[in-house]
């Protein structure tokens, strides 16, 4: 039952078995045996971590015995922000370590698409067409540092070239078909990509979409590209772009035909892995680069460790490829899970709109864990599901939830709606970290409105105005030590301004998120709330909203489909307008103010 008593009350508190089971409580276990380390619960085991970077991210190199080619010399040189440098003298590839999990019998990817339909691959069948693909990109000239830009909907094929090309040490980008030409120019160009891996179109909502034109404009804005591997998603007989002098068109099929064994190379821990956007206020999206070091250490512990994710445990993220959860769902078979793909509208495909698609989807998949963008979970909230009494979930266990603030509403509705034995894993962090700053733990209570805990390695603080740490009241959302997966640089900025604008312009040395966070202590741990996009505030006579308290207030009326908050002041007689909205993936508009 949960305790509604108190103002932050108890929703969830695990089982022992569950405590058991988890692998946080075999992590512990083994810094016990293996280190001499004992600690009298999360916190102290946080305050470790933050305070001893080096042996904590030794230990988590150890514990789940990552494959290096040549390993570390040191964990982190110049422990400073920017400028960190983790895993000195290191050889690895992140692909090495998804396919030690990719074995015959074993599923790797399970797919139910409107355009593509349903299907399912082990990880003999993954090895093999990753392997494939790799040596098709190689045919067509790519080297380690060279680009591979994806235009894809959520389907297998985007998994097996991203893969193929880190393998190769390629750098991945990615953007969903329904962006439009412009936006995803905008993206490419800043990049330069050799390749380009593009679909003919995709369904969504029932309805098809045929990018092929897209596609065009697209490849007329990139000169760069050399070659293209083609898939036809929408219709099977779609014929491939025609080839020309200076670009080469692979089918997909034929590129499947080039059977060869994967042979991951070695890299520096540095080595960019992929390439991710995130839109500032002015100018181009900002093309963010991560390191096949810090995104293999880091999701280790954020999609791995803290999700609890076991071997086989079978796990679901509907999501939009354009959206870094993507790459995070991915990571997943960095723990041997099964990747639950979904390739459609999240309300089906069906005539009127069904918000309750994605939990019968999450039903008849057998799905372990689920998590979508907090704006799904409120639209199903609003439209009055009972997930338990439409789906079968007894396989279900976790449920996550990321993007924007989830309301305490939506945490009550998901207790249930759902079960009251589940857990609300619910993050918050970033594309610009590739992972979360706080994150949930199953060993630890779920309060109402709160996120457990603060992720390990991460010295996540909220800073009043005059740069000093407070507790218990709202704050900017800080990060005082590096991260492994921070990023790299931005593609393009040579001089390094635009990466330390981003982060560092207020506080010297100092990472600025740009969330409104206020962190709570617990007898367990350091629990926290995010308020919103610290530059989206409203200010009223000295009282800071943030924007998710406006939506909770406006979004609670019935008759209200959809939110936009904006600020109008009147100051010495002018009228000034601020857009304050801090939507999710998911949010959609239907007005332009």
């Amino acid at each position: 039952m949960a305790d509604t008593s108190s103002p932050d009350p108890l929703l969830w508190t695990p089982s022992a078995e569950r405590k058991q089971r988890a692998l946080i409580t075999h992590y512990q276990g083994w810094l016990a045996r293996e280190r001499g380390l004992q600690f009298d619960g999360y916190e102290s085991l946080w305050q470790w971590s933050v305070d001893q970077p080096e042996a904590f991210w030794s230990s988590i190199l150890a514990f789940f015995e990552l494959p290096f080619a040549a390993p570390p010399t040191r964990m982190l040189a110049d422990d400073r922000m920017p400028g960190a440098r983790w895993f000195e003298g290191a050889k690895l590839n992140l692909v090495d370590q998804v396919l030690r999990h990719a074995q015959p019998g074993r599923p790797a990817l399970a797919l139910e698409s409107e355009a593509g339909g349903d299907g399912s691959m082990d990880g003999a069948e993954l090895r093999l067409q990753v392997g494939a693909v790799a040596q098709a990109l190689r045919a067509l000239g790519v080297q380690p540092g060279d680009r591979v830009a994806g235009y894809l909907p959520n389907i297998p094929q985007a998994v097996i070239a991203f893969l193929a090309a880190a393998s190769l040490g390629a750098v991945w980008t990615l953007c969903a078909p329904d962006m439009g030409p412009v936006s995803v120019g905008d993206r490419f160009r800043q990049v330069g990509p050799k390749v380009l891996v593009a679909v003919d179109g995709y369904r969504f909502a029932g309805k098809p979409f045929d990018r092929r034109g897209a596609l065009d404009e697209i490849s007329g804005q990139l000169p760069s590209v050399t070659g293209v591997l083609w898939i036809p998603h929408l219709d099977a007989a779609a014929a491939p772009p025609p080839q020309a002098a200076s670009r080469t068109v692979v089918p997909w099929s034929e590129a499947l035909k080039n059977e060869a064994p994967p042979q991951p190379v070695p890299l520096p821990a540095d080595h960019p892995l992929w390439i991710l956007y995130s839109s500032g206020t002015t100018g181009l999206p900002k093309p963010i680069v991560h390191g096949h070091g810090g995104v293999m250490v880091n999701g280790m512990v954020n999609m791995v460790l803290h999700n609890d994710l076991h071997a086989g445990d079978r796990v679901l993220w509907a999501v939009n490829t354009s959206w870094m959860v993507w790459n995070a769902h991915v990571l997943s078979l960095l723990g041997g899970g099964t990747l639950v793909l979904y390739d459609g509208s999240v309300t089906g495909a069906g005539a009127e709109p069904d918000w309750g698609h994605l939990w019968k989807l999450a039903g008849r998949q057998r799905v372990n864990a689920f998590g979508v963008g907090a704006a799904i979970h409120h639209a199903c909230l609003k439209a009055g599901i009972v997930p338990r009494e439409i789906a079968d979930l007894s396989a279900l266990h976790t449920v996550g939830s990321t993007g924007s603030p989830l309301s305490p509403e939506a945490y009550r509705w998901l207790y249930e709606g759902v079960k009251p034995d589940l857990w609300l894993n619910i993050v918050a962090g970033g594309t610009d970290i590739a992972g979360g700053f706080l994150v949930g733990l199953p060993t630890l209570p779920v309060r109402m409105g709160e996120m457990q805990c603060r992720t390990p390695g991460a010295r996540v603080e909220a800073w009043n105005d005059e740069g000093r740490p407070v507790l218990d009241e709202v704050g900017e959302l800080v990060c005082t030590r590096p991260l492994p997966s921070m990023p790299l640089f931005f593609w393009g900025d040579d001089d390094g301004a635009r990466y330390r604008e981003s982060y560092f312009d207020t506080f010297e040395g100092v990472w600025r998120h740009g969330d409104w966070l206020r962190l709570v202590p617990r007898p367990e741990a350091v629990g926290g709330t995010i308020y919103g996009r610290s530059d989206a505030t409203i200010n009223r006579q000295g009282v800071r909203m943030g924007t998710s308290e406006l939506y909770r207030v406006v979004e609670g009326i019935e008759e209200v489909v959809d939110t936009l908050v904006v600020d109008l002041e009147y100051r010495a007689g002018r009228r000034t307008w601020r857009c304050s909205c801090s939507c999710g993936p998911g949010r959609r508009w239907t007005k332009r103010w």
